[in-house]
Parts: structure tokens; C-alpha cells; sequence
């Protein structure tokens, strides 16, 4: 299995949030940095931010965390999470939702290959594709 496993800079948990919102997200299992068994310690204005998650998207898995600061390597480029939608009005509605606050790169909009698709990237620095497939694609 593969699973995308992203990165944030301290806000992995409002992140999370407008996932569950938009897109349905469920958390599956989540430990915060002060949760961390004593042999792993980190710094106590940390313990509150995330260490680890997995949640699902309609049954996709993804993973999750704030990186320690010192390790935080910022904003990923040259990768985007993909989403698959049958419905063209749904996928329309997500991905408006979710770029809300973001920055749109391509509208959504029918192309040769889908009944509906838009790229963008979420006000958490998140680049994300939607996608409703056309017949054949």
C-alpha cells in the first residue's frame, strides 16, 4: 500500500479539520508529540501538535504530521494528493471547498480526459488534484 504521508509546520490539526469538513476525513489513529513514551521526548511547547495520523478519504489512507520544527522542510512541490470523484457536482463542490483560502492553479472545468477537473493548492500549503473521470479514462 501507498499512502501519502504529509507535512505540516504546526497546523496539522486544523488541517484535519477542514479535511473531516470537506472531504470526510476520519481519523483513524493520531498520538500528539506529548503522548510520545518518555524515551522520546520533545520539547513541552510541542506536546500538543501532532506526531502522527492516519485518517481516510472514502476509504483512501493518508498520513499525517507537524514536523519538529528543526526538521520542517516546507511547502511539498512537484506532488499533489489526487482525488477521484463520480460525481461531477460533488468533485466541483469539493474542491471549491477545500482551495478555499488557497490558491487555485487550474479551475475546474471539463477537459478531454474528465467531466470535471481543477487543481489547486489548500490553505495549508497542500496541493491536491480532483478529478471526476470521463468514460474511458
Amino acid at each position: 500500500m501507498i499512502c501519502p504521508y504529509l507535512t505540516f509546520n504546526g497546523d496539522c490539526e486544523q488541517a484535519l479539520k477542514h479535511y473531516g469538513h470537506v472531504l470526510g476525513a476520519k481519523i483513524d489513529m493520531m498520538m500528539r508529540y506529548g503522548e510520545a513514551p518518555p524515551e522520546m521526548p520533545s520539547a513541552p511547547e510541542h506536546k500538543d501538535r501532532i506526531m502522527h495520523v492516519r485518517f481516510s478519504i472514502s476509504g483512501d489512507v493518508l498520513m499525517a504530521s507537524d514536523s519538529p520544527p528543526d526538521y520542517y522542510q516546507g511547502k511539498p512541490q512537484g506532488i499533489s494528493v489526487s482525488l477521484q470523484i463520480d460525481d461531477v457536482a460533488e468533485a466541483e463542490r469539493k474542491f471549491n471547498a477545500l482551495i478555499d483560502g488557497g490558491t487555485v492553479t487550474m479551475p475546474f472545468g471539463r477537459t478531454f480526459w474528465s467531466k470535471g477537473f481543477g487543481m489547486g493548492v489548500d490553505r495549508f500549503g497542500i496541493p491536491w488534484m480532483i478529478n471526476c473521470p470521463a468514460e474511458g479514462y
